[in-house]
Formats: structure tokens, sequence, C-alpha cells
């Protein structure tokens, strides 16, 4: 008897602001505060925007060796820690015999914005010459201007010998890494992938662009409450960072060695709105055709979603464009499941956030707990759902389901749901 390849969470980890580590993340997100201050990275005196969702993160403290910090830029520092726990938190031990059945799928929009750019002010003399003395970059340079040096650093972590890559597909980037892993455990490529995203992206380059379009949010004056996503006041979103990896497995495999099991993920999708590189449809047809394909895969009809995890960036056109879309995919029961947007609390970290919102997924199918949405104080009339505003909701999670929404059109939906039932 052939059996379907399912997949199992059997791992988290989690660098992110307001603190390291899964423990951390659970409870800042439940607990409503925001992690949202003034950058303290660089002065960022001559900005539009200059608030983030920075993560106090120490290397060393973090178990990094001295050289591992000076060759990995901050992305893949974020990486490498929130892959330790990952796999430490899964339990599985390293098999040097079947190392080809073991897999790496890591997310990344913007990959190592910072050692790039600090690479380039000293070898442009902050960019006075055009052209520059590559003797003066450091040894490393080559690893920066490659991404699937990122994949290469968690391959050698976890002794993974199979398929190895960087997806980047802006900020549906992490959860399409996860989403991609997960089929290549289906299709029986591989029986493990670590899988997720990260991003550093707060640097002055990145917040430069982002003010270029007024994409960002401009109360400096209220850092805290600056990500109102729903909100009536919300004027864009806040910049993030960090990361989040998962340690995914082909199910009965996972029971077979008493593996705790987080929840499955039974369902992805992902469409393009073939439309424009910023811009959204407000009917939010192509994402809700990702939602609907997302839980077609998983076998489910829209009423047994229990929760939504937003996209939620606080634009005014993402939450008019989500809502919509989640009206036209779920139909009625829109109204009846809770929605709500963890960057409210830890900002927008571009490609590493849909990892990060699976990851809180998993953790709210686990513990039973919905995140709230912060700072959403003054209704918006436009937007009519149940946005979880302000204090978490104990509620049984079977079924959750999370979206994205990148620049370029990217539209992608996730399904996870609870691994009751499962026979090893």
């Amino acid at each position: 008897m052939v059996h379907e390849r399912r997949v199992a969470i059997t791992g988290i980890g989690v660098v992110a602001p307001g603190g390291v580590g899964t423990k951390a993340f659970w409870e800042r997100i439940t607990s409503g505060t925001p992690a949202t201050r003034l950058i303290t990275a660089f002065d960022p005196t001559p900005f539009r925007s200059r608030v983030a969702a920075e993560c106090d993160f120490d290397p060393a403290g973090e178990g990094l060796t001295p050289r591992e910090v000076r060759r990995l830029d901050r992305v893949a520092q974020f990486a490498v820690v929130a892959a330790r726990e990952a796999l430490a938190d899964s339990g599985l031990e390293p098999d040097r015999a079947h190392a080809d059945r073991v897999g790496v799928s890591i997310g990344s929009a913007v990959g190592c914005t910072q050692r790039l750019e600090e690479e380039y002010v000293t070898l442009s003399d902050a960019g006075r010459d055009w052209l520059v003395d590559h003797t003066y970059g450091v040894p490393h340079l080559y690893d920066y201007m490659v991404p699937s040096s990122m994949a290469a650093e968690l391959a050698w972590l976890a002794g993974a010998e199979g398929p190895a890559t960087v997806l980047s597909a802006g900020c549906t980037s992490g959860i399409d890494a996860i989403g991609y892993a997960c089929e290549l455990i289906r299709e029986g490529s591989v029986d493990v992938m670590v899988a997720g995203g990260s991003d550093a992206p707060i640097s002055p380059i990145t917040v430069a662009c982002f003010d270029a379009i007024r994409a960002t949010s401009r109360l400096n004056d209220d850092p805290a409450r600056a990500s109102r996503p729903f909100d009536r006041t919300r004027n864009g979103f806040v910049l993030g960072e960090g990361a989040a990896v998962l340690v995914l497995e082909e199910l009965r495999g996972a029971l077979r060695r008493g593996a705790h099991v987080y929840g499955e993920v039974a369902g992805f999708a992902n469409r393009s709105n073939a439309y424009h590189m910023t811009g959204l449809r407000p009917d939010g047809l192509e994402l809700a055709a990702a939602v609907t394909g997302a839980l077609d895969e998983a076998r489910l009809d829209p009423t047994a979603v229990d929760y939504v995890n937003a996209h939620g960036t606080a634009t005014k056109q993402n939450d008019r464009h989500e809502t919509s879309a989640l009206k036209r995919s779920l139909g009625e029961h829109a109204h009846h499941v809770p929605v709500s947007s963890i960057k409210s609390m830890i900002g927008h970290s571009l490609g590493a956030i849909g990892a990060i919102e699976v990851a809180a997924c998993a953790l709210a199918v686990e513990h039973g707990v919905v995140p709230p949405t912060a700072n959403l104080t003054e209704p918006d009339p436009e937007l009519d759902l149940d946005y979880v505003p302000l204090t978490a909701r104990e509620r049984r999670v079977d079924v959750a389901l999370t979206v994205g929404s990148g620049f370029g059109g990217f539209q992608s939906a996730m399904v996870l749901t609870r691994a009751e039932g499962a026979v090893a």
C-alpha cells in the first residue's frame, strides 16, 4: 500500500525583535507588546521614517565563534542561530548514511545587505570613487554577493547533502521557501528539510529605498505605536529583521522516531498578479486564488479555518486588498474567523517574515492562543473583519491559514493543521 507523504513540523527556531528564541518570540507576540523603536543601528536623522523593529542580537552570546562572526553577514548569523535552535528542538540526530535525504531551503529578500553596504562605503570612500580598489575588500566579499552561501552554511550545520537552495521572491520568500521544502518531501525527493527565511535589512540603503516610495511609517514620535495594521490611522509599515527556521519531516518517519509534532503543513499555493511592481488590485483576486489553492491542496473547506495570520503590513492598500481577498476566498466565514497581524509587534522583516509567521501559526496550533493585532484602537470602517485588537485570545486552532504578499505581485498562502490522528 502506498501512503500519501505528509509534512510535519518537528522543530522551530526564531530570531525576532523583542527576544531571541522561540519562547521569547511567542511571549512577545501573545503579550501584544510592540518591539518597534527608533533605529539604533545607524543615525536615522536624515530619513523620513526613523523607526524599526530591531533584534537585540549578540552573536557571541548566541554561540557564534569569532570566525563565524567575521565570515557571516547579520542575515546569515540570524539563519544559523535559528537553525541551531530548530535542529535541537527537533531532536533529530545527524545520519551520515542518509545525509542525501536531508535538504535546505532558505528564503531571503535582500540577502547580505549590511555587509555589502559596509564594503561599498569602504571601497568607494563613502561613494566618492566610481572605480574602486577591490584589494581593500574583505576575503568574504564573494559570499556576500552570492546568496547561496547562506544555504551552504545551513547545509554544513545540518549535515545535509540533499537539495540546498536560496529562494528570493521579495516579501514572500520565507513562506515560499517552506512551501518548496514541503513539495520536495511530498514528492519523495527528501525526508527532512531545514527550511525558513532570514533578512537583516535595517540599513541606510534599505530605509532610503522605502522612504522614496513612502511605504514606511512616518510616526517617528511614537515608535511603539507606529505599526498599526487595519487601523484607520495607519500610514505605512515598520521595517523589521529576523529569521525563522523549521525542521520539516515526512510525518510517518517523524512519528516512528517519537518526534514531537507541532502540526502539519497541509497546503500551499502561490500566485502572481502580473499587474504592478508595488501596486495591488483592490479586489484581492490573486491572493484569494492562492488561499483557495492552499485549501484545496489541504482538502479543506474554508469554514474549517480557525485562525488567519494576516500579511497585515499597515499600508492603506495592503490591508484593503487582503480584507477583500479573505472575503472572496473564505466567503461568509471570513466574518467569523479571527484575523491578526504580528507585524504590529515585530515589524516587517521582508523575506523572513513569511517564515516567522508560519512559526507563529504552528505555535498557535500548539498552544491554542491567537496572537493579537497591537495598536488597533481606531477601526477602519472599510475593514470589517475580526482583527483581534490589542489582546490575545484563547481559542482551539485546528486549522491555521497564513498569507503573504510581496512587491512584484507575489501572493502566497499556507495551511497548517493539527496532527491529531496521525498513524506511524
